[in-house]
């Protein structure tokens, strides 16, 4: 699933081909997402992209007729094509652009999302977004807060980091990193985990998340960016995917566990 590094190299790589361009047309096949096309699309045609922005793991493609959002779901990635360019099998949504590109959406299982936000609605108001916790490079996401929200909790740590109303964009790939980096034990109980250990935290998640970002992000197995370059930093992983193998700082085999239907990896040894 495309995660938070994921939806920001995707971000970053529209950028420069959608900001100050006009949408043409919007086209879909019959094929629903997760949600249904809402109808209000239409009023995106004709206007200019002021924006391109993010919230979570939610594109946010902002103009003054309104914002278009969108998720990859599972198994999505938008690229962007000339518009002559054929359309390729689980092709479901396009953008098309006044200057003769497009940016099209492919999702295999189909659990993409892409809405509508009308204009002059504040983004915390949609109902997508209302209940997310602040991002991981917000000021308000500190150790203070962590520690404070995390001493209520009796919940695993990692499935608590993993929790988007805590803090958004700690997918399972990136929590089983970070934990490592900490020497955290992915099982130990979330209120368990000091403020010392909670400044860790917090650096390591900014570090790690942003080190996935310069690389392209973490393609495991269907993400690629807007360019359709798949990212690299799945070189970097220390414990995810990792079972069995010597852990690259003592060397005892990385073992596995399951959370809350994920698996998660770790070195018995240097996790506490």
């Amino acid at each position: 699933m495309p995660e938070l590094p994921e939806v920001e190299v995707t971000r970053r790589g529209l950028y420069p081909h959608l900001i100050g361009n006009q949408i043409a047309a919007i086209t879909h096949d019959e094929y629903q997402l997760r949600e249904p096309y809402p109808q209000e699309l239409e009023k995106l045609v004709g206007a200019t992209i002021t924006e391109v922005s993010r919230r979570a793991k939610y594109l946010l493609i902002q103009t003054e007729q309104g914002t278009l959002l969108m998720h990859l779901g599972m198994t999505g990635h938008l690229r962007v094509l000339p518009e002559d360019s054929p359309a390729q099998p689980h092709d479901h949504f396009a953008l098309h652009l006044a200057n003769h590109q497009l940016v099209r959406f492919n999702d295999i299982r189909r659990f993409g999302l892409v809405s509508y936000i009308a204009p002059h609605t504040p983004f915390e108001q949609d109902r997508h977004l209302s209940s997310l916790g602040p991002e991981p490079f917000a000021a308000s996401f500190n150790a203070d807060y962590l520690h404070d929200v995390l001493h209520k909790r009796k919940i695993a740590i990692k499935q608590a980091l993993m929790d988007n109303h805590l803090v958004v964009g700690v997918g399972n790939i990136y929590a089983n990193e970070v934990l490592f980096s900490t020497g955290i034990a992915p099982a130990r109980p979330a209120n368990r985990v000091t403020r010392a250990e909670c400044e860790q935290l917090v650096e390591a998640i900014r570090s790690i998340l942003e080190a996935a970002i310069a690389k392209g992000g973490t393609t495991i197995r269907d993400f690629s960016g807007a360019d359709g370059k798949q990212g690299y930093f799945v070189l970097n992983l220390n414990v995810y995917g990792h079972k069995g193998e010597p852990c690259p700082r003592c060397g005892t085999p990385i073992e596995t566990l399951t959370q809350g239907q994920r698996t998660t990896f770790f070195c018995p040894h240097c996790q506490k």
